[in-house]
């Protein structure tokens, strides 16, 4: 593993590059990870000034025309993993220069809320030994034109950025997270790992419901945890509970989940994720399922679960370690290679 003293940060870039320069392309610190900075600098128009940096050849590796179809991975601006980089230069290599090093950083913080910029950080030191290091990016599209998408990969990361050019869909297009604290099959409690308090508050559900309920709820085994494209069958084919046969009470506390769900990210996309939800008839069109497959200490703490909708998916898994799929639409028939 990398020296995680060496990760790609702020500071790191600011003494690298020269705090003149990197003032003059990004917002001031204790604002990068809003929404828009203070000249209005958002991560889709940071993306827009790293294309504009980049070099002929730079842009021969790392940039993509929008319907781009990889030969390995599809399409490009919808692809999601666990593991893979959509282009082979690493971001925290010398094939970019300082100041675009610091720009994908600074795209990457706007995108992700600010009280959550440490967390990943130290998902990132676990996985890959810090951000940029085994993480790469793609261009896709041109910026202005209404088709541009960011994307960054690596380990354990799939995220994007498109600025709506992607139409009816969140986070423009399908993304993954998860951590691995550093054992491969982590203990039932899952200790250091900055996403299973998630896992925590969807289990705060389970709790509150009924023996009817509960039996409606839990499904002995897991469907593949990259399976996460729409069902256009129906609501028939998903497993779980039917949101409907909630209380007040337990609607509210999953309302809640749902909120710790999108609390790692800008509030553009939290905003997209419940415009989406709302246009295919809210949660109350979804379906909460617990797994008992893979239940690490068999303590009745449900390791791997999913709330599912006609076209909103969000995949937990949690053993051995936490891997988790998000494909969000607002509409089944919008098409994705998920």
């Amino acid at each position: 593993m990398r020296d995680p003293t060496m990760r790609l940060t702020r500071r790191t870039l600011l003494q690298s590059a020269g705090a003149g320069a990197m003032a003059a392309i990004l917002p001031s610190p204790g604002v990068v990870g809003a929404d828009v900075g203070p000249t209005g600098a958002s991560a889709e128009t940071l993306a827009g000034r790293l294309h504009a940096s980049l070099s002929a050849a730079q842009r021969q590796q790392v940039c993509f025309p929008w319907d781009y179809v990889h030969p390995r991975f599809g399409l490009l601006r919808t692809r999601v993993s666990a593991n893979w980089n959509a282009t082979e230069p690493e971001v925290a290599g010398d094939f970019f220069s300082p100041e675009q090093r610091h720009l994908i950083r600074a795209i990457f913080e706007q995108l992700i809320d600010p009280s959550w910029h440490e967390r990943i950080d130290r998902q990132f030191d676990d996985d890959t030994g810090g951000f940029g290091h085994g993480q790469s990016i793609a261009l896709i599209g041109e910026p202005g034109s209404g088709r541009f998408q960011f994307l960054l990969t690596g380990r354990h990361t799939t995220l994007r950025c498109d600025g709506d050019s992607a139409d009816h869909v969140a986070f423009g297009g399908p993304i993954f997270y998860g951590h691995d604290t550093g054992a491969g099959t982590e203990e039932p409690d899952h200790a250091g790992n900055v996403y299973w308090p998630q896992a925590i508050a969807a289990n705060g559900v389970f709790t509150m419901l009924d023996g009817r309920q509960r039996r409606m709820a839990l499904v002995a085994k897991a469907p593949a945890e990259h399976a996460v494209a729409f069902r256009r069958a129906g609501p028939k084919e998903i497993p779980g509970i039917p949101v409907s046969e909630l209380s007040p009470d337990q609607r509210a506390e999953l309302e809640r989940v749902l909120t710790v769900l999108l609390e790692p990210y800008r509030t553009v996309d939290r905003d997209e994720v419940r415009g989406c939800l709302a246009t295919q008839g809210g949660l109350d069109r979804c379906r909460l399922a617990f797994f008992q497959e893979g239940d690490l200490g068999g303590d009745g703490v449900w390791d791997n679960w999913r709330l599912e909708g006609p076209a909103f998916v969000w995949h937990f898994r949690g053993s051995p370690h936490v891997h988790v799929w998000v494909n969000i639409a607002d509409s089944p028939d919008v098409a994705t290679n998920a």
